[in-house]
């Protein structure tokens, strides 16, 4: 390979010193370059005919193409050419599992026998890659975007009772304005464990950014797309409980959170690194140690600056974030329903019956739904919401999603003996009486309600003064019922005079008894 050729500052000053008829003796002395590099380039110039060039600024372009070699011009050869169309190949190949420069490199010589050796083919291969994508300078606004990720790496407890080494999955944040950095420890990455990692993360921040910026982790993302990425029920619940928006970056481009991959180096540096030798003996513990190194991390400042992350985020970025909700956020269950014809819906989590409008039955809902409360959607709004209790019965039924007719039957069952006995009073006191001889003509008063109903029902027909009169002449029988009131109604009974009272017999002896029929 030809030696590294010097800066065309010498360059110029060489030609002037030659131009001004200093000896090649006194350019060398001059000038700290070695001779043979002075006449070297003395010739090129003479060969170039360029001798009497003027050494300036405008004149470099055409004095580097004379002096420099030719060899530092770009490669040009079919054998590099092949080896560049191979290059295209190899870049998507070593995204995959298991693929390794030297295994395509090996693929590459079965291919090309006359190809380039292994160093050379990393070197063009690094070349390739450097020059054939510019990288752009990101200004992130203040409170625009958090970049979450989880690290590559664990860290562990040893739990006391069974002397276990527990791993545990570390969940990176950071605001990408400031840079403000946050970290936690939890046991998996699953749907739980994420949504605790996301409620402590807005809790240290103190408020919610415009966009949540995730990898396409599987708890997060359904469906990884460069436009229109499928996120889990978990992330939509969340992005309205806080008011902000879930975002992911393109499949394989961890550039579009560049700040966040950074920050995982940080995190092993100043977090991984000191807690090395610390042994933890529960989860708590070992966050413990996490928050004090990273308040010691955010504390410390940038290098060749006078302000840390926290002091940045404290002056530029804290008061910009939207404020927090008073609870956190608690994720949802949720599963899809077919809305029964009695308009509800089944949770057979716990064996009952929650109430939908009754416009909806037979339309698939989806329900949300934890300890405390369930939510119905139909097409993405809420329809129906109902507070969950172990008390309740079997149907939990709204009376607003009943249709009036069920309105009304629901009324009707719901009635007590005091409420009967009030209305009858409120028509007569002859209403009254035959209520109470109706409720205490069954063992179980429940089961005459909707019949003392029906009776009390019978003065919006006939008016309360011809129902008070027909009960006066159905208190003279010695049976009472709702049938026999509205039989007295119907054929106008109640207008025509009493019956007359029978006078009994006075007792004396011609009066058979039954001993004279034996």
């Amino acid at each position: 390979m030809a030696a590294k050729a010097i800066a065309m500052e010498p360059v110029k000053q060489i030609l002037r010193l030659h131009q001004d008829g200093f000896s090649i003796k006194a350019i060398v002395r001059l000038t700290g370059i070695s001779r043979p590099t002075v006449k070297k380039y003395l010739r090129r110039i003479q060969q170039g005919g360029q001798e009497n060039l003027a050494p300036t600024s405008s004149n470099e372009r055409s004095l580097s193409a004379i002096v420099y070699d030719p060899d530092t011009a770009p490669v040009s050869s079919p054998r590099h050419e092949v080896l560049l169309d191979h290059f295209s190949y190899a870049e998507k190949e070593l995204t995959k599992p298991g693929v390794t420069k030297q295994l395509l490199w090996l693929e590459y010589k079965d291919q090309h026998s006359d190809g380039y050796g292994y160093s050379q083919y990393c070197y063009h291969f690094s070349q390739w890659l450097r020059h054939k994508e510019v990288v752009m300078h990101l200004e992130h606004k203040a409170a625009e975007t958090i970049m979450i990720d989880f690290a590559g790496k664990t860290l562990r407890y040893t739990d006391l009772a069974s002397g276990e080494v527990v791993e545990c999955q570390v969940f990176i944040a950071v605001l990408p304005h400031s840079g403000l950095i946050f970290c936690v420890a939890v046991h998996t990455q699953r749907t739980a464990d994420l949504a605790e990692c996301l409620n402590a993360m807005l809790r240290y921040y103190g408020g919610v950014t415009l966009i949540i910026l995730c990898d396409n982790l599987k708890t997060a993302v359904i469906r990884p797309d460069k436009y229109e990425p499928l996120f889990t029920d978990m992330c939509y619940q969340l992005s309205e409980h806080y008011g902000t928006t879930f975002a992911a970056t393109r499949p394989a481009k961890p550039r579009d959170k560049a700040m966040v991959e950074r920050c995982v180096n940080i995190v092993y540096n100043h977090i991984y690194g000191p807690l090395r030798n610390q042994i933890f003996h529960s989860l708590k513990d070992l966050n413990t140690g996490i928050a004090t190194c990273l308040e010691k991390l955010n504390n410390k400042r940038y290098k060749g600056s006078s302000y840390s992350r926290r002091q940045l985020f404290d002056n530029q970025e804290r008061a910009l974030l939207r404020p927090l909700p008073s609870a956190p956020f608690t994720l949802k269950r949720s599963i899809q329903a077919t809305v029964q014809r009695n308009y509800h819906i089944q949770l057979s989590e716990d064996h009952r019956y929650y109430s939908v409008p009754y416009g909806y039955v037979g339309k698939k809902v989806k329900v949300l739904y934890d300890s405390k409360t369930l939510e119905i959607y139909y097409d993405h709004a809420r329809i129906a919401l109902h507070h969950r209790s172990p008390l309740t019965s079997a149907y939990v039924t709204i009376p607003d999603h009943m249709p009036s007719n069920h309105r009304y039957a629901l009324q009707v069952g719901g009635f007590t003996q005091g409420d009967l006995l009030a209305r009858a009073r409120q028509v007569g006191p002859q209403t009254a009486l035959a209520v109470e001889h109706m409720l205490s003509g069954s063992i179980y008063p429940e089961q005459n309600y909707k019949a003392c109903h029906g009776l009390l029902m019978l003065q919006k027909t006939y008016g309360p003064v011809r129902l008070e009169s027909a009960c006066v002449r159905a208190l003279t029988g010695s049976r009472i019922n709702y049938t026999l009131i509205k039989n007295i109604l119907r054929a106008g009974l109640d207008s025509q005079p009493s019956l007359p009272t029978v006078t009994p017999l006075p007792e004396h002896d011609n009066i058979r008894g039954a001993a004279a029929y034996q």
